[in-house]
């Protein structure tokens, strides 16, 4: 199989500086946009969690059955595991009452055995081999764990630990810093060094989801949840828009 052939079987994309930046504005999305419907609107973390899911589960379905990359369906169904992964999340800390710390112990047992299982089955888990229905659901539910447990991660470094949303925001932008650091001065596997950066985004957009729609008391800016979730998707939107997206290049 030539390579013009491998990229157009490749629906993911490809690794670039505007995937990094996309993803957090995803992730930041996804925290205001599960407060929103779960808080603001007064539904619940449980109705909230519901509606996601289904979101998701229709994005994932999409995407597994499409037969190329297309960016608005990759990056809807991202945003749809982030906002799922909120609503979820704050469910198990708050609702069943395990709180941050048992929550996101859950969570990471979770995504741990979802990369093992991944690997077992499929012997790699590297986005350069999600060319196949199999990979994709678990490319998809080990995003969705991730997403999940970046939430709790967030939670609980910002509050049960003390750091405050701009602290536990430092902590993890520099977390990242090092793993590009990693990335370019040392031969650390490529394939840990992107799940290790795709994990650490999801807590850094929480806090800094957090940080832009809590009250002032609670260390915020009180901004509305619905005009920053409005201006995150708009943001989004604009950069598939205006910048090329190519796919990831697959090997088997």
């Amino acid at each position: 199989m030539d390579t013009s052939t491998k990229n157009a079987l490749s629906k993911v994309p490809e690794v670039t500086l505007l995937f990094w930046v996309i993803k957090i504005a995803a992730t930041t999305l996804g925290e205001t946009g599960g407060d929103a419907v779960s808080m603001s609107m007064n539904l619940g973390y449980l109705i909230g969690t519901g509606i996601f899911l289904v979101v998701f589960l229709v994005a994932v379905f999409a995407q597994i059955k499409a037969k190329k990359f297309h960016p608005l369906l990759y990056w809807t169904t991202i945003i749809a595991t982030t906002t799922v992964g909120t609503t979820l999340a704050d469910f198990a800390d708050r609702s069943l009452g395990i709180g941050y710390a048992g929550g996101s112990t859950l969570l990471l047992a979770l995504l741990l055995g979802s990369f093992f299982i991944w690997h077992r089955t499929l012997g790699s888990v590297s986005v350069s081999t999600v060319s196949s229905p199999k990979a994709e659901m678990f490319y998809w539910l080990t995003i969705m764990f991730s997403q999940t447990l970046g939430t709790a991660l967030g939670d609980w470094t910002a509050g049960t630990a003390g750091l405050g949303y701009t602290g536990a925001a430092l902590v993890f932008g520099g977390l990242l810093v090092l793993v590009a650091a990693a990335y370019y001065w040392t031969n650390i596997s490529r394939t840990l060094l992107f799940w290790a950066a795709f994990v650490l985004t999801r807590p850094l957009g929480a806090v800094v989801g957090d940080f832009l729609d809590k009250p002032l008391g609670a260390g915020g800016l009180a901004l509305s949840r619905y005009s920053a979730s409005a201006a995150l998707f708009a943001f989004i939107l604009t950069s598939i828009l205006l910048f090329k997206h190519r796919a990831a290049r697959t090997t088997h």
